[in-house]
């Protein structure tokens, strides 16, 4: 458990070192189109991180449950959780999503960390949202799991 606890630290480190690099003036001039995608990434990632944590305290010290079996979910979701946060950026970027009625030309990239953080923190719902989004726009059918065929337990 404890070494669960310092990967998960760490990752939330790694992110937050991340961000700040990306955000003070990384040297990837090439990629200045994906700047905000990848900070979007390392928000979510710490969303995911914050939602391990708080799993770990729940399990191990409030319900007194910590099993073994979930060691994989831990070390997994802050990767997911970064992975969900760049593709709030796509959906965000692409208009298929929208944060506000109107749009402001001075608009900051508040928004964009507030919705991977977002869906960094509760990966489930937000690929609900996503899968409901691609069958409205394109009318690609949900996944087993969000049609609800596979119920998955949650670490929480």
């Amino acid at each position: 458990m404890i070494g669960i606890g310092l990967y998960l630290f760490a990752m939330a480190g790694a992110f937050l070192a991340a961000l700040c690099w990306l955000s003070l003036g990384a040297p990837l001039a090439p990629f200045d189109a994906l700047m905000l995608c990848l900070r979007c990434a390392a928000v979510g990632g710490l969303g995911g991180c914050l939602y391990c944590l708080r799993a770990m305290y729940l399990n191990a010290a409030v319900r007194k449950q910590w099993s073994r079996d979930w060691y994989i979910w831990y070390i997994l979701r802050p990767v997911v959780s970064a992975g969900s946060g760049a593709v709030s950026y796509l959906f965000l970027k692409a208009g298929l999503l929208i944060l506000e009625s109107g749009t402001k030309s001075d608009a900051s990239d508040i928004g964009f960390f507030a919705l991977a953080f977002i869906a960094g923190l509760n990966v489930d719902k937000f690929m609900r949202k996503v899968e409901d989004v691609a069958q409205s726009v394109w009318g690609i059918e949900k996944s087993r799991t969000s049609a609800g065929e596979i119920k998955p337990e949650h670490a929480e």
